[in-house]
């Protein structure tokens, strides 16, 4: 009988050991917490501070700008030019890439460094990369805070903007400044569309199952918008500020124009999928909606 239990405790014994592994892979806990991270990625950067993994932080993309304290951290190159020697020289424990460095992270892995790669998509996967960071990185509670301080501040838009009418939105991100040629817009996936459908407007490109979509003037005119949002980065509208307000009257017959309904948005933030997601997102409902926010 003494047999029997001892053998009886032992099966439990490894049960729950065996338990217990199973909860640490399904959390996704980490080995060890990394205290020297290396980030190729301005959107996961923000993210890390966020969490309060800033001090973790010991170097960043060539285009990082926030938040400020990235200033002062070395630079190491960023997506087409990483800068592997000085990587490798920073010692790091976590090297954040991008989903398409995977030659990069096959060199890093060589050399026995653990990599966190990452693929912007919707507002999902910002949110779900958030809560992974905040796991790798030793900060949880932190993470599963922001990500619910970001859900609540989408929330209060939806609540701002609903039963409000759609205007036909079309986002532009990117193009010359002072001419309208090399148009980039917004397509029907990804997190600006879904921004912009939670701020109160329809996406005119909506139907095309891509991020971004390249529109040639007639195609502009065809889907005749009755509100232009266009995102600028920081420093690029005030080199030719006088032009900008010109640039769209080529399409003077769009609704949009028309109305004096285009919206130029300033600021790297309003294309970052991080932290400031949310406040970006607003931006967009106070340019459609702005009697909304009164």
């Amino acid at each position: 009988m003494a047999a029997r239990a001892q053998k009886l405790i032992a099966l439990v014994a490894l049960a729950f050991i065996v338990f217990a592994l199973a909860a640490r892979a399904q959390d996704k806990v980490p080995v060890s917490v990394p205290r020297r991270i290396v980030s190729l990625v301005p959107a996961i950067t923000e993210m890390l501070f966020a969490v309060g993994a800033g001090s973790q932080v010991v170097a960043v993309s060539s285009h990082d700008e926030f938040p400020p304290e990235v200033k002062t951290l070395p630079k190491v190159g960023a997506l087409i030019d990483p800068d592997t020697e000085r990587i490798l020289a920073l010692r790091p424990d976590l090297v954040v890439v991008y989903g398409s460095q995977s030659d990069l992270e096959k060199q890093l892995g060589r050399a026995g460094h653990r990599t966190f790669s990452y693929r912007h998509g919707g507002i999902a996967t910002t949110l779900n990369t958030i809560r992974d960071l905040g796991v790798a990185t030793g900060h949880r509670p932190e993470a599963g805070k922001l990500v619910s301080s970001i859900q609540a501040r989408l929330d209060v838009v939806r609540d701002r903007v609903k039963g409000r009418p759609q205007p036909r939105t079309m986002l532009i991100f990117e193009r010359q400044p002072g001419t309208l040629r090399e148009v980039y817009a917004s397509g029907g996936v990804g997190f600006l569309n879904e921004m912009l459908t939670i701020a109160g407007g329809r996406n005119v490109f909506a139907e095309v199952s891509r991020e971004s979509v390249q529109p040639s003037t007639e195609t502009m005119l065809a889907r005749a918008p009755e509100v232009i949002l266009e995102l600028r980065v920081a420093g690029v509208v005030e080199k030719t500020p006088s032009r900008e307000p010109d640039a769209w009257s080529a399409l003077s017959s769009v609704p949009a124009v028309r109305s004096h309904r285009v919206h130029l948005l300033t600021g790297d933030y309003l294309v970052v999928p991080g932290p400031r997601l949310a406040a970006a997102t607003e931006a967009f409902a106070r340019a459609l909606h702005p009697d909304a926010f009164k």
